[in-house]
């Protein structure tokens, strides 16, 4: 990818090393998933530190306390493999906490040795079998989800969960008229405001690796085991008989819903992201065509609102330079709701392998004359550096993005995951045009709140 880069800066492409990489590994992806279905626990086949640091980022990001389990490698099992451990690991996790599915989850040091996953779970069902009886072996669903963490992202891994579950799950049986929903990484909020257009249209629907309760769950006396919410496993069996299925964001979850159409025929659409209006009017109208149903007049009000408040503000973001970082289908979408706000995406990036980011970033920026940066499985040191030299004027990304605009001497609008230094903002979505008008409000007020214009105040 060509970029701006002149010595003595020397581009992510042509270095052996990555500096402040905006990504994290693909164990994290994988549990993400797996706390989206009802009563399941991941089962972290590695160390402790693989378990904590992904507790660590749920608990700062969500303010949740999350269920992960591990296996915890020492020396001996990073030797001589982790049967034991993981085999003794699945009895007391069934023994303790009668999980209904456990995904046992790889990491860098349990792939390396070469650990035989489904020959240990084989074993472990027997021991349960043995110990427990029967019954107690056959209420739980043990998945292996390979997530070696030397290989992909985040990203990588929730897409390898959500194709392994319904790979093990998905049975063909009567055909149901419902409509499957993968949402990829995306917030509680984002979920709900997908629920709440789908509800307005009368659709019959369900979402598949649901943590819009399990991540966001009342306080109440007693404390349950498990969170309410969450996907049932039977609906990951039926999904296969579903009318269609719909992956939000195709880098993750596109793969459960490909491998749906193309062994059972469900009919699989990929993205795009519903933020701002093009996106958005695209997932009504797959949606409508879908179920051939015209399209309700308060999902048009909503429709209608969002284009006032993009009015009632153009003199805020027009042709307002930014730089855009994060997963690569939330990065795809705010660039195009930014360009759609007339503001001049100067950088856009994403730390995740892509086949198709940068075509799709390109198709935006030729859509709307711009000319900016687009960096592929890059780092936000090269990020920092084209976005001080493009004198970007507000940032958008992950809590991540707050020492780099510092340095850029700009504002930033914190989207994506995880964002830790502040609370609440996986309760509001920046998915359907309400969440965009939330995302139009976050924007303005946030260059507002960094640099007030007092001479117009009349405005």
């Amino acid at each position: 990818m060509a970029t701006k880069l002149d010595s003595p800066l020397i581009s992510k492409a042509n270095r052996h090393v990555t500096i402040n990489p905006p990504k994290m590994c693909q164990p994290i992806g994988a549990m993400y998933a797996t706390l989206g279905i009802d009563k399941a626990v991941p089962l972290v086949q590695g160390s402790q530190g693989c378990c904590t640091y992904v507790r660590y980022q749920f608990n700062r990001h969500f303010k949740e306390p999350v269920n992960i389990a591990v296996t915890s490698f020492h020396e001996d099992a990073a030797v001589f493999g982790g049967r034991r451990n993981l085999i003794e690991g699945i009895r007391n996790l069934v023994f303790r906490y009668a999980p209904k599915v456990i995904g046992v989850v790889t990491t860098c040091s349990s792939e390396t040795i070469g650990d035989d996953i489904e020959a240990f779970i084989k074993e472990a069902y027997k021991k349960v079998r043995e110990e427990l009886g029967d019954e107690v072996a056959q209420s739980v669903f043990v998945v292996p989800i390979h997530t070696p963490s030397y290989a992909g992202t985040h990203v990588k891994g929730y897409d390898t969960a959500t194709v392994s579950y319904i790979k093990y799950f998905a049975k063909s049986k009567e055909p149901n008229q419902k409509l499957y929903i993968i949402p990829g990484m995306i917030n509680p909020g984002d979920i709900e405001e997908v629920k709440h257009l789908l509800s307005l249209m009368g659709v019959e629907y369900s979402v598949l690796f649901d943590i819009s309760k399990t991540l966001n769950s009342p306080l109440m006396p007693p404390k349950p085991l498990y969170p309410e919410g969450g996907t049932p496993w039977q609906e990951l069996e039926d999904c296969a008989n579903g009318k269609a299925i719909l992956a939000l964001c195709p880098h993750a979850g596109g793969t459960g819903a490909s491998y749906l159409e193309s062994e059972f025929g469900v009919k699989s659409i990929l993205g795009p992201f519903p933020v701002g209006v093009e996106n958005t009017d695209k997932f009504i109208e797959n949606v409508a065509s879908i179920y051939e149903i015209e399209i309700p007049e308060e999902v048009k009000v909503e429709r209608g609102l969002l284009l006032d408040a993009m009015a009632d503000t153009c003199q805020y973001t027009m042709m307002r330079r930014a730089a855009v970082f994060g997963d690569p289908d939330i990065v795809i979408a705010v660039t195009r709701f930014l360009c759609e706000l007339g503001m001049d995406v100067k950088v856009v990036e994403t730390a995740t392998t892509s086949p198709t980011f940068a075509d799709e970033i390109k198709k935006i920026f030729d859509e709307y004359n711009i000319e900016g940066e687009i960096l592929v499985d890059s780092d936000l040191y090269e990020f920092e550096y084209l976005a001080k030299e493009a004198g970007v004027e507000v940032i958008l990304g992950n809590s991540k993005a707050v020492e780099v605009a510092k340095s850029v001497k700009c504002p930033v609008v914190r989207i994506g995951f995880p964002v830790y230094d502040r609370v609440g903002y996986f309760r509001y979505g920046i998915t359907g045009y309400k969440g965009s008008i939330w995302l139009l409000d976050l924007i303005v007020n946030t260059i507002l709140d960094y640099s007030y214009p007092h001479d117009k105040l009349h405005q």
